[in-house]
Formats: structure tokens, C-alpha cells, sequence
């Protein structure tokens, strides 16, 4: 992975539970090079939050909007990560 590490959070909303979508984002962070985690929240979201290089960011940002053919995303949310968030060296499900 080249360049900068940069950090995000996303608040992904939608039919987003019970469909393998956290499953999905840990196929995807593992193919772009993403690390850091993914978890179901109580209102039905899933939340993320991933370090990587931008490009990568970038596309993983694009395959988590999608999500799998089952899930139905109505609503990225996305903020920024403290700095030493972009730490984490592997991904996984919380």
C-alpha cells in the first residue's frame, strides 16, 4: 500500500442486517488492503471504519455503497477518523 494512511467512519443504512453485508465488508477491506472493523449497531445500521491508502479508501467506499446483491443500501454517512485510529493492521467483525 503506498502513500498516506487516512481513516474514515461510515454509518451505513438500509436493509443492511441480516443479509451477510458485514461479512461482505470484510471480502472487500481484505481485497483493497483496508483494515479495521465492522459491526451491526441497534437502529439497524452497520458502521465501519476502515485505514488504508486513499485509492483504496476510495474504492472500498464504492463496494460498501453497493453492498451485496441481497442487501439494499439506502444511506452512506461518512466522517473522518482520529489519527490514531489509522493504526489497526488487520480487519475484522466487531
Amino acid at each position: 500500500m503506498y502513500g498516506k494512511r487516512q481513516c474514515f467512519r461510515w454509518l451505513i443504512s438500509g436493509r443492511v442486517q441480516g443479509v451477510g453485508f458485514r461479512w461482505f465488508v470484510v471480502s472487500q477491506a481484505e481485497q483493497f488492503g483496508i483494515a479495521g472493523w465492522t459491526r451491526n449497531l441497534p437502529d439497524g445500521r452497520v458502521e465501519v471504519v476502515g485505514s488504508g491508502a486513499a485509492t483504496a479508501l476510495a474504492e472500498f467506499e464504492r463496494a460498501i455503497g453497493q453492498g451485496p446483491r441481497i442487501s439494499r443500501v439506502e444511506n452512506v454517512e461518512k466522517v473522518d477518523c482520529p489519527p490514531e485510529v489509522a493504526e489497526y493492521k488487520s480487519f475484522h467483525i466487531r
